[in-house]
């Protein structure tokens, strides 16, 4: 199964958070408290997202966090790039080197394209978009048919 790590899945719902209110700074107990979260895995990834450039830090005592960018502007391939580094879904489909079956491996090219496309997917959906709430989607189970009143 491909998923992306906790921490990322957290950083998602930070970023939300700050994209709902960007005029807004919030500090990291603030962000921490609202949403549930350890200040300890909070200030991991605002180190992260500050570190990549998608937050800004203010000092002083009404200092926090606040998006470096427009939502509409950042891609949520560059939120889980910073906090889990380039997307690959395997080892040879980013860079080179990394696999011994590499110069003979049939199948390299077709997982290269299979992650540009999922990077693309991931890039094509702003902060913004994400930031808007959506019905969760109701999973159907294997072999169930769907009932009239829920297509």
């Amino acid at each position: 199964m491909l998923r992306v790590g906790k921490l990322t899945d957290y950083g998602t719902v930070v970023m939300t958070y700050l994209a709902r209110e960007p005029e807004q700074m919030r500090s990291a107990n603030d962000i921490a408290a609202e949403l549930g979260l350890a200040l300890p895995t909070v200030s991991k990834i605002l180190k992260a997202l500050l570190h990549h450039g998608l937050l800004v830090s203010h000092r002083g005592a009404k200092g926090g966090y606040t998006l470096a960018a427009p939502a509409e502007a950042i891609s949520v391939a560059q939120i889980i790039a910073a906090i889990e580094g380039p997307i690959a879904l395997t080892e040879c489909s980013d860079t080179e080197g990394s696999c011994n079956q590499e110069t003979g491996c049939s199948v390299r090219g077709n997982w290269q394209r299979i992650n540009r496309a999922v990077r693309e997917a991931l890039e094509n959906v702003s902060l913004a978009e994400l930031a808007r709430p959506v019905q969760p989607i109701r999973f159907m189970t294997p072999g169930a048919l769907p009932s009239a009143g829920s297509l």
